[in-house]
């Protein structure tokens, strides 16, 4: 009988991010970043057929995706004067599976890495067995869990999609699956990157213990190791580095978060870098990726969604590609900056007072559950009844005329804070909403401006879709009912 193995398994969760699009591109302002109860899982364990263990047979690592068509990918790992190398196998023609690079590389540059910090006969004796690693995501990573209740003549109901199996088959290739935009990518490389480290003993489980989450000082050393190689990969895998505040949510937790100067990276990802050595595990990681690199300078934050609220989003089933979506950005902030920088300066600090004052409302919320659970528990159940436009118009209105006010509020003094909190955030996400659609408009103009169409100045207030016509455009916090 095979020996029993031990079994590696670690978790990250997706993200939204709730306010602070586009900013997070610019250290100077921050965004307020919210992890899902979705979640990527890694499991990894050595392969337990002990006729894998014998002299001159390349060590192998088997990965296997079991929510996708033909989603095996096994890798031989060899080791040389160079370092260490992993080679994907010949594929067998009656069962192709295309590469999937963000395996590969989380696998080279973690195994570089581990190799850098221990010697290369305890690494080697490490994969003596090989690797069996199982990764898997939640239902709501992907679009194509809808689509089966659909052919079941079902609803798109969220008490349906609860019922369906974890980790539901999708019945299509990894690369046809339509994503719902919760940053799965992150999620993946942050569960396998930090999944090998503990399993190759790279660092100790007791680094990775925290009590906390969304503080970087609160934040374990194991964790805040595991975010700054993650950051590396993430941004390799895309051939850039963006804001980053997907891996640190997939580390620490909800946040608000101000994003790292890419220059920390230059040494790994620099033009020059790339071209002198390749690939990128012959070049030394571990003093990039160390926690004493003060030039790790990024900033997160506590934060929390308010109890007995819930994030309700609009998935559109087309998917989803970050590298396009943001490459498309990373450019406009800066032509924006350049050819209208008063307005562009207002805008956006415009936008960042709106932010932080709504990440200080939903906090101020959560204060408020803690004080005094049962009068806010009552007066969410209120709201939660009303419509939106509602909540400002009426439920004031209805604390003035004693609706709330029976034996069983003992605060009417808190029912008004609290009523006042909701209208706050309602208002915000509004005026928010009008300033992105100016945002978004001038992003359309100066698009069309570079291709030659238009010349002239930043849109006036008639190109300034009215904030009524974006209302469920935005994440909206819709009190759950009672």
């Amino acid at each position: 009988m095979a020996a029993i193995r031990p079994i590696t398994v670690v978790s990250s969760p997706g993200k939204v991010l709730l306010a602070g699009g586009y900013l997070v591109l610019d250290p100077a302002f921050s965004g307020v970043v919210v992890s899902t109860s979705a979640r990527f899982y890694t499991a990894v364990r050595d392969i337990v057929d002990d006729a894998h263990v014998h002299a001159g047979r390349p060590i192998e690592i088997r990965i296997r995706s079991p929510q996708f068509v033909n989603a095996t990918w096994i890798y031989f790992i060899t080791f040389d004067v160079f370092g260490v190398r992993v080679e994907q196998a010949v594929n067998d023609p009656e069962t192709w599976v295309s590469s999937n690079k963000f395996v590969h590389l989380a696998l080279q540059c973690t195994l570089a890495l581990a190799l850098e910090a221990q010697s290369a006969g305890a690494l080697q004796n490490r994969l003596s067995y090989g690797l069996d690693i199982t990764i898997t995501g939640d239902n709501d990573f992907y679009s194509q869990c809808a689509q089966q209740l659909a052919a079941r003549n079902l609803p798109p109901t969220l008490a349906l999609l609860s019922q369906l199996s974890p980790f539901t088959p999708t019945g299509v290739r990894l690369s046809d699956v339509h994503k719902t935009g919760l940053r799965s990518s992150a999620a993946l490389i942050t569960s396998l990157i930090s999944g090998l480290l503990l399993h190759l003993n790279v660092k100790p489980r007791d680094l990775f213990v925290t009590e906390t989450e969304g503080g970087r000082q609160s934040a374990s050393q194991g964790r805040r190791f595991a975010h700054n190689l993650s950051q590396y990969m993430h941004g390799f895998a895309h051939s850039k580095v963006g804001s980053g505040f997907d891996v640190p949510v997939a580390v620490f937790g909800s946040q608000l978060y101000t994003r790292f100067d890419p220059a920390v990276l230059q040494p790994l990802m620099s033009e020059e870098a790339m071209r002198r050595t390749h690939p990128p595990c012959f070049r030394p990681i571990l003093p990039t990726v160390s926690l004493s690199n003060i030039a790790w300078n990024y900033c997160v934050e506590p934060f929390k969604l308010p109890p007995l609220t819930r994030l309700m989003l609009a998935v559109v089933d087309a998917g989803s590609d970050t590298p396009s979506l943001m490459g498309s950005t990373s450019c406009y902030l800066p032509r924006q900056r350049r050819t209208h920088p008063g307005a562009a300066t207002a805008l956006w600090d415009a936008l960042d007072t709106l932010n932080q004052a709504l990440s200080r409302t939903l906090l101020q919320m959560s204060e408020l559950h803690a004080r005094d659970p049962a009068t806010c528990a009552k007066t969410i159940k209120y709201l939660s009844a009303l419509q939106s436009m509602q909540v400002c118009a009426e439920a004031p209105a209805a604390l003035s005329r004693s609706r709330l006010h029976d034996p069983l509020l003992a605060s009417p003094n808190m029912a008004q804070a609290i009523v006042e909190a909701f209208c706050e955030a309602h208002l915000l996400s509004k005026v928010r909403c009008a300033l992105h659609c100016t945002e978004l408009r001038w992003r359309s103009l100066i698009h069309r401006r570079s291709a030659g169409h238009l010349r002239g100045g930043p849109p006036s207030e008639s190109n300034v879709c009215p904030s009524s016509h974006c209302v469920g455009v935005y994440p909206r916090l819709r009190p759950r009912t009672l």
